[in-house]
């Protein structure tokens, strides 16, 4: 490893312009390890939208998917080339998603012999179905729970978003040291908001509480179901 503060390789299937928790979870660590002094370089893939562009990204080569039209998927050829370009300039692997990032950055990390993570955004158990929906939902189910495990098992550290996300890896059968380190966002982008006059613009009274949801509007949400609770 190279002395000092590590050099991180953080791999990823997804990133800007595409606006996910996976984006805004990356921009949150790059922008932290950047303040440390650490260099990060970051692997994505590339999107037919415009974008600025920040420092220190490689952009592969990507198709469109039929069943995720939001999503992209890298070719592969292209994802280990770009890999491998970076070989000398890497003391730790970050991979950020459990499909090509994940097969790129394992293979590369055992290549080089340096340490792989992998952060676990998304509880896929309870996502599946509303991508395959013609498939039973059970068998989706243990599909999920044994791909998570294989994944987080093959791997030297797992970064979970939360202390119930690492629990439910646990009791998948994930042996792997689970380090719990919640996505932080920056408060600076909230500080403009004016909570009377957005009361007073949809008619809502003083008294009344309201419930505030920021997130990506998309069917695997369950948007009808915070509804349901109010």
């Amino acid at each position: 490893m190279n002395a000092g503060i590590p050099r991180v390789l953080m791999v990823s299937d997804v990133y800007s312009p595409r606006i996910n928790g996976v984006s805004t979870s990356i921009q949150s660590f790059r922008a932290d390890l950047e303040a440390l002094g650490c260099k990060s370089r970051l692997i994505a893939p590339g999107y037919p939208q415009p974008r600025l562009e920040e420092p220190g990204i490689i952009r592969v080569r990507s198709s469109r998917l039929a069943f995720d039209p939001e999503d992209r998927l890298m070719w592969p050829r292209r994802l280990l080339s770009a890999c491998r370009q970076l070989a000398g300039e890497i003391d730790i692997i970050h991979v950020q998603t459990p499909f090509l990032a994940h097969w790129a950055g394992v293979r590369l990390a055992r290549r080089l012999g340096v340490p792989v993570v992998e952060s676990y955004h998304t509880y896929f158990e309870h996502y599946f179905h509303h991508y395959l929906p013609l498939l039973p939902g059970s068998l989706l189910r243990r599909a999920a729970r044994a791909l998570s495990r294989r994944q987080c098992n093959a791997i030297d550290a797992v970064v979970a978003p939360s202390e119930p996300m690492a629990d439910a890896l646990r009791a998948y059968g994930v042996n792997t040291p689970i380090t719990v380190i919640p996505t932080g966002l920056d408060l600076k982008h909230f500080a403009g908001g004016d909570g009377n006059r957005f009361r007073m613009a949809h008619g809502i009274g003083a008294e009344r509480p309201v419930m505030l949801t920021v997130g990506r509007v998309a069917h695997e949400k369950n948007l009808g179901f915070l509804i349901d609770v109010l």
